[in-house]
Order: C-alpha cells, then sequence, then structure tokens
C-alpha cells in the first residue's frame, strides 16, 4: 500500500515538473494518428511549375546542366564577347538582377522566383571594372572545373585569387551571377559548399555507390553530402520528416532516439540553411512523399528560415524551383506556446528593437501573409515583445522534448 501511495506521488510530482504529460496517449495511438496524416500527404499528382502558370510578369528560371553543356554554354559566351570587343563595343556582361525589386511571390507555386529584369556590367567603368574581372575569372575557373571533371568547394575557389576577390563574400556572390548568366543551378557548376547540415533516423540511401543506413550513423547522424547528384535510392519506412533549427535540438532528439520511438527522419542545417540540405530535403520530400514538420526557435529568425525552406531566399530566387520544398508545417515553438506550455518567465528572453522590426517585416512579406496561422503567431510575438529557444523546453527536464512536447504536438496534429 505504501509503495502504491510512493508511486502515485511521484506520478503525481511528474505531472507537475512536466506539464501535460498526462495527456498523452499511448504510443500506439500517436503513431495511428500519423499513419493517417503521412498516407495523405502522399500525394502522386505533378507539381505545379513557372510553365503552367500564365503569369503577367516575365520570370526566369534555372535548369541542371550536364558539364558538357556549362562548358559549351561559357565557349559560347566568350565568343559573344569577342565579337563585342572586335567590332568596338567594348567588353561587358549582361547579369540578370538579383535585386528585391526584380523578385517576385507566386502563390501558385508558394515560392520566390526571379522576374527578366538584367544588368549591364561592363569593363570600361571604374565602378563595375573589377567585378567584371572577377566575373570573368570565376567563368575561366568553372569552365577548368568541366575539362576536369571535377568538384572544389567555395573556399577552394576563393583561393585561386585572394587579391582579386578580397572576400569569399564576394566570390560568392559572382558564382550566383554566374548561375544566373549560363541559366543553370549552381550545383551544376560543380562548386559546392562544405559540409553542414545532418541526417539521422528511418533512411536508407546511397552516397555514391554506398549504402548508407542513417539508423546506424550514432548520435552525430551522416553529413549530408554537399553534392546532391551522387545520392540516389532513398527508402524509409518514416511516417514524416522533422526539420530542426538548431543542432542542440537535433542532438537531443538523436540521442533519445526519437525516431524509433516515431519513425521519423531527422534533419539538421545547424542554423542557416545550406544549399546541400536544402536540396536534400527537396529530394526527400518529392521521392519519399513524406509530410515535412519544422522545429525551430519562437523568433522571427526561427519564421525565417523555415521560410527559406520553404518558399526559398531572395539571394538565390533564381533557383528556387530546385532549393524550395513544399507544404512544411509549423510544428513548433510557436509564440502561442509559451503560455500554453507554461514556459517559465526565466526562460523567455525580451526581443530587441531590431527582433521587432524582422518580426513587423515579416508580416508585410507575402508568404506570411497566404497563411493566417502564421500571421496570428507572428502578432502575438511582437504584441508581447517575447521570444524563446527550443531550450527554454529544457527547464521540465532535459527529456522534455522528446518525451512529451513533440509526442504531444504529434497527438494533436498542432502544426501549420
Amino acid at each position: 500500500m505504501a509503495d502504491k501511495k510512493r508511486r502515485r506521488a511521484d506520478s503525481d510530482s511528474d505531472s507537475a515538473s512536466q506539464p501535460f504529460k498526462n495527456l498523452l496517449k499511448s504510443d500506439a495511438q500517436i503513431l495511428q494518428i500519423l499513419k493517417s496524416v503521412s498516407s495523405s500527404s502522399s500525394s502522386t499528382s505533378k507539381p505545379l511549375t513557372l510553365a503552367d502558370l500564365a503569369l503577367s510578369a516575365t520570370c526566369r528560371e534555372v535548369s541542371d546542366l550536364s558539364l558538357s553543356s556549362v562548358q559549351s554554354t561559357i565557349e559560347s559566351l566568350v565568343l559573344q564577347l569577342t565579337h563585342q570587343i572586335l567590332s568596338g563595343q567594348g567588353f561587358s556582361f549582361t547579369v540578370p538582377s538579383r535585386s528585391s525589386s526584380n523578385q517576385l511571390y507566386v502563390p501558385e507555386l508558394d515560392r520566390i522566383v526571379l522576374k527578366d529584369k538584367s544588368t549591364v556590367r561592363p569593363f570600361s567603368h571604374i565602378s563595375s571594372v573589377r567585378k567584371t574581372t572577377i566575373t570573368a575569372k570565376i567563368l575561366s575557373l568553372v569552365h577548368q572545373l568541366c575539362l576536369k571533371n571535377i568538384h572544389v568547394t567555395k573556399r577552394d575557389l576563393f583561393y585561386t585569387d585572394v587579391k582579386l576577390f578580397q572576400d569569399q563574400v564576394q566570390s560568392d556572390a559572382v558564382l550566383d551571377d554566374v548561375s544566373c548568366i549560363l541559366g543553370c543551378t549552381r550545383s551544376s557548376l560543380n562548386v559546392i559548399a562544405a559540409e553542414k547540415g545532418v541526417v539521422v533516423g528511418r533512411l536508407i540511401f546511397s552516397d555514391n555507390g554506398d549504402m548508407i543506413d542513417c539508423t546506424k550513423m550514432g548520435m552525430g547522424g551522416k553529413a549530408i553530402p554537399p553534392n546532391i547528384d551522387r545520392v540516389g535510392d532513398m527508402q524509409s519506412d518514416a511516417l514524416f520528416i522533422l526539420l530542426v533549427e538548431k543542432d542542440a535540438a537535433y542532438i537531443r532528439l538523436a540521442e533519445d532516439r526519437f525516431y524509433n520511438r516515431f519513425p521519423c527522419i531527422i534533419v539538421t542545417a545547424k542554423g542557416q540553411p545550406d544549399v546541400a540540405t536544402r536540396l536534400f530535403l527537396k529530394k526527400m520530400k518529392m521521392e519519399l512523399k513524406l509530410p515535412v514538420l519544422a522545429l525551430v526557435d519562437s523568433d522571427p529568425y526561427g519564421l525565417k528560415i523555415l521560410s527559406v525552406y520553404g518558399c526559398g531566399s531572395k539571394n538565390m530566387s533564381y533557383d528556387s524551383a530546385n532549393l524550395t520544398t513544399p507544404d512544411i508545417k509549423w510544428l513548433g515553438i510557436r509564440p502561442s506556446d509559451l503560455d500554453k506550455y507554461k514556459i517559465p518567465e526565466q526562460c523567455r528572453l525580451p526581443m530587441t528593437e531590431q527582433d521587432i522590426k524582422t518580426g513587423k517585416d515579416l508580416l508585410e512579406e507575402d508568404f506570411v501573409k497566404k497563411n493566417p496561422g502564421w500571421v496570428e503567431e507572428l502578432n502575438l510575438m511582437v504584441k508581447t515583445k517575447q521570444k524563446a529557444e527550443i531550450q527554454a523546453l529544457s527547464s521540465f527536464g532535459f527529456q522534455y522534448l522528446s518525451e512529451v512536447y513533440l509526442p504531444l504536438k504529434l497527438q494533436q496534429q498542432d502544426w501549420l
């Protein structure tokens, strides 16, 4: 009798320290809910493309090109430049503008695309001579990669001429310009970023011919390959993909093997989304036909990160068709969760003036306006001037995220 009372007291104490744990159904019942959600999201209908729409504005998109196509396009461009010089017109590049004014959000596609405005980058003008030189240098380096059929990192590219580039930000920006000029994806140039994103959970895929089982990669998971063309043969019995903003939350879920309790694939770019992680997520979504649920911080930057995965970044709007993953759901941490889950005041942070400005700017974005739930949550965030990180849930216990918060969210299908 004494043992029974002690167990009941322990249970009551546990419920008090871990709010809403008593509302959880059994894992079997939650799995049944997830199976119905997963089956309803596995649509076989062909996604809309820019070509399917009769838009009033002319837009441009790049496509995947073979190395031989990239090589011949560069050679054709050089011939055009030679004719310009010989005919006395001078030496200049016509570069598609990637400015905000030349971008358009297309609601039917739920992503940002690039319009058709271009700018001229002449060698003869003092304000653009250096950038024109950098453009010619990058084209020359990419041509070498095509001839040798090898990949290099953006850092490798920068170190070929540090005095000319001065800063990697400049060589990276011109690399995107070159993609636009040639009409190809950045991955078609054989220039990659260093490995950043990781994946763990119920996924098997081939990486350059080697089969990788992501349930057997330890707590750290498998680094996402920087060149997506070597990834194939994806297989999974997962019910959803969990996209996590922060490395700390990812490690918690990986160590708890959350993906075994609730079959899923967990992926993170450890902060700002990189191209490889965006491409990998898109490939998983399209091939496995699984819903994608996002776990980000409750602040404007968490929502911006989610929107980059879903709608694209303005910086790379020219390649949004390849880099965006449609219909990502905002699972948490949402501003309304702070009161709903009784996040302690000491775990909430006051928003800075810049945070508030960023939140208000997001409210003006078309991709936010399209989702009334997002608007409501952002308005609440700006009104309360409070933000919180995913780790705020650790105030209820280090495993509250994996043992209570996420299972309850899944049980209630509480996503936007």
